[in-house]
């Protein structure tokens, strides 16, 4: 780790060399380790540290980014040039105004020891497990165990200056037969929350219980979707449009909706980066504190994320959902949460007289952004469900379904919820008990 000081040092290098009028500096730094294992064994044990710089140079409203690795002066030096060399290069941005002001960050303790000082050997145990638990079945285990320490520091030349430190953990499972699969995965900020052992017999469980699949006709079923199927539709339903660039750009299917009902009334969806239940960063990446955004409240769209740029050109306040310069996404939801309900996965079964249990989603891409209508296949696990319990494993199904539809028919909501790791951050869901998901093609696997 490069510690506060040390990334203090270097921003302040770097603002000094620049001769922009205004300069930003963003430190990403990170001490990621590996371990993948495939065929039941452990083929690549990896470690890597780097550290990124990215600098943003404004000359009138002009704006030029520039970035390396290289921490040597001439290199600082250098980048800072490039940046305002590019500046130059630009035509005038008449929607931006200037780089944000310091404001008081928040403290959130993200950083856990026992993560960032686990070892090559206590991966290579835990996939152990994971392995013999398959093997013992007659089943082959594949996957990725992580550990890493990531910094971030932000700086600019009106003041700024931002650091936190985030530790990560996540260990994912795939147990496969020669006609099934099952999926288990868990993340953390503390490796110790991670159940090599749980995880095992979660995928093994499904990959043993997925044999043999029956084929079933495509149509609109009820769906139990566990929380894994659940993260993949809030990940897509926040990159469609749960930023303020694409309502600005009239691409968000929020747009001229706020006030109104566009789910169930048991939906709260919202982005909280102080939550240590997720994966906190208390700031963004202009050095902005993250506020908590209700953007769905019992099912009424309330609000989006804004960075600095789309703000100003609202009169508004930046809500701390800035992404890395140059950035055409707009600012992004990176701590994402779906609020929990009062039931269980096994209410949810027997609540259920014909349906679909859904383990997760994959190749999955929008088809109508407006419309949140995605489309995707069923994955490492997925039962036909008759009279309240699981009747039959079933081959893979691909849905094309409407995301604000499908959580207007939500019957019920776990109580438990589980985080994963999605396009920008965390999100934190419950499973979901939903009426009506449309499946629209099958598969021979």
């Amino acid at each position: 780790m490069l510690g506060s000081q040390r990334m203090r040092q270097i921003t302040e290098r770097l603002l000094a060399y620049s001769a922009a009028q205004q300069t930003e500096v963003v430190l990403l730094s990170e001490d990621a380790y590996l371990t993948r294992f495939a065929n039941s064994r452990i083929h690549q044990n990896v470690a890597e540290q780097n550290t990124q710089i990215r600098v943003r140079a404004v000359t009138g409203r002009k704006v030029g980014v520039a970035s390396t690795n290289d921490l040597s002066d001439a290199a600082l030096q250098r980048v800072a040039d490039n940046a305002l060399q590019i500046a130059s290069l630009q035509p005038d941005n008449p929607d931006f105004q200037s780089l944000p002001a310091p404001q008081p960050v928040p403290k959130v303790d993200a950083f856990v020891q026992a993560t960032a000082s686990f070892t090559p050997q206590q991966r290579a145990q835990a996939v152990a497990t994971v392995c013999k638990l398959a093997t013992e079945r007659g089943l082959i285990a594949s996957g990725a165990f992580t550990s890493a320490t990531t910094e971030y520091a932000v700086a600019n030349s009106h003041g700024i200056f931002a650091y936190a430190p985030q530790t990560l953990s996540e260990l994912t499972a795939v147990v496969m037969s020669s006609d099934s699969s099952g999926y288990a995965s868990s993340s953390s900020l503390d490796v110790r929350e991670i159940n090599a052992e749980q995880i095992g017999r979660e995928a093994v469980d499904k990959a043993v219980r997925s044999r043999n699949p029956k084929a079933i006709e495509p149509g609109e079923y009820a769906v139990i979707l566990e929380e894994y199927a659940v993260a993949t539709l809030m990940t897509y339903l926040s990159y469609l449009g749960l930023g303020a660039l694409s309502v600005q750009e009239g691409r968000s299917f929020m747009a001229n909706r706020f006030g109104q009902r566009i789910t169930g009334e048991n939906i709260s969806i919202w982005d909280d980066g102080l939550d240590t239940t997720g994966l906190p960063v208390p700031f963004d990446f202009e050095g902005v504190p993250k506020q908590r955004v209700e953007l769905i409240t019992e099912g009424v769209a309330k609000a989006v994320v804004y960075d600095s740029y789309t703000a100003n050109k609202e009169g508004k306040q930046s809500t701390g959902h800035a992404l890395p310069a140059p950035n055409t996404y707009g600012p992004m939801p990176s701590n994402l949460f779906l609020g929990a309900g009062a039931s269980t996965k096994e209410e949810m079964l027997a609540s259920m007289d014909r349906g679909l249990w859904v383990t997760r989603f994959h190749y999955v891409n929008p088809v109508h952004p407006l419309k949140t209508i995605l489309t995707g296949m069923t994955r490492d696990g997925t039962f036909w469900i008759e009279k309240g319990e699981i009747q039959m494993p079933t081959k893979n199904l691909r849905f094309t379904q409407n995301v604000l539809e499908a959580l207007s028919s939500a019957r019920m909501i776990t109580e438990q919820t589980r985080l994963s790791r999605g396009f920008f951050g965390g999100i934190r869901v419950p499973a979901l008990c939903i009426g009506h998901f449309a499946f629209t093609g099958a598969t021979e696997f």
